[in-house]
Parts: structure tokens; sequence; C-alpha cells
């Protein structure tokens, strides 16, 4: 008998967990300043609210995501205990699957980890140049956001306003 390497393939889980956690953690943008957008606000206009309640649920799921990946890497390394969340994330990063902790956060979506978080990327900048000037973009990738509908919203309220409409009747 020869001792050492854990039995069952789990070296191999946690080598491939290992890989996500520093590819995430690495690439894996900051928390938006809220308290910096807001300031910046010249009127709080529907779309002004969308943007905002947009970075409010990003800066939920970036804060989820940042945690549990920092803790399963401390747990990796030895320096807290595996818990069943923990080993839960690690099971996930390993299948190539969004881990329940994330999606119960995030936006639907049906894709592989890989890519979840690639679009991950391009929603946070979408987001990013919205509120760095905080003009509705010229063009928006509508399925981009958490809340799509509370941006078709925005566009009635708008629209009515601007026409002296009822609200009740807008449509898209």
């Amino acid at each position: 008998m020869q001792g050492g390497g854990g039995g069952g393939g789990k070296g191999k889980k946690e080598d491939v967990a290992k890989v996500y956690i520093d590819k995430f953690l690495e690439q894996l943008p900051e928390n938006f300043l809220i308290l910096e957008i807001t300031g910046r606000v010249q009127e709080f206009t529907p779309y002004v609210v969308v943007a905002i309640q947009e970075v409010e649920r990003m800066n939920f799921l970036l804060s989820e995501i940042r945690i549990s990946l920092q803790d399963l890497d401390a747990g990796l390394k030895g320096q807290l205990n595996i818990t069943d969340a923990m080993d839960n994330l690690a099971t996930s990063l390993s299948l190539n699957r969004v881990p329940k902790n994330w999606e119960e956060k995030a936006y639907p979506s049906l894709k592989n980890l890989a890519d979840w978080f690639s679009d991950l990327l391009l929603r946070y900048n979408q987001l990013a140049e919205w509120t760095r000037t905080l003009e509705v973009p010229i063009s928006l990738w509508i399925s981009g956001l958490f809340n799509p509908m509370s941006f078709l919203t925005a566009i009635m309220q708008v629209t009515s306003r601007i026409h002296s409409y009822p609200l009740d009747y807008m449509c898209l």
C-alpha cells in the first residue's frame, strides 16, 4: 500500500476548482460605488432609477461570487474547514456549472459556467458605461439586464410624461 493522494478523483475536482477560483478572482470586477454614482445624478429619471437598481443587483451578485470563491480558496488551502456550501461550489466549478448560490442572485441563464461568467463581464461593462454617463445608451442589450421589464417600463413612463398620456394606456 502506498499513502498520499486522495481517492475517487477528489484531487481532480479540487484542482479544477482552484483553476476557476484563480481565473474568476483575477477577472472579477470591483463592486460599483453607488454613492459615487448617485452623487452625480442631476435628476432621478426612470432610466437612472433602472441603472441604479441594476447596479445594486450586480453588486449583490459580485459580492456573493467574491466571498464564496475566497472562502473556498481558504478552505482548499486548509485555512478554513470545508463546509457543505464550499463543497457544492467546488463541485459546480469542477462540472462547469453555475453554482446554485450564484444562480439565485443572478439573472436567468442556461449557459455553462465559463460562458455565464463571460456574459457577467459583458453585463458589467454595459452597466459601467451606462453609469459613467448616466445617459440612456444609444444601443442597449436589454436581455443583459437583471430585470429587462423595468427598462421597458421606464420607456413607457418617459413617453407618457413627454406626451401627457396616461401611463395605464401605454404599451410597447
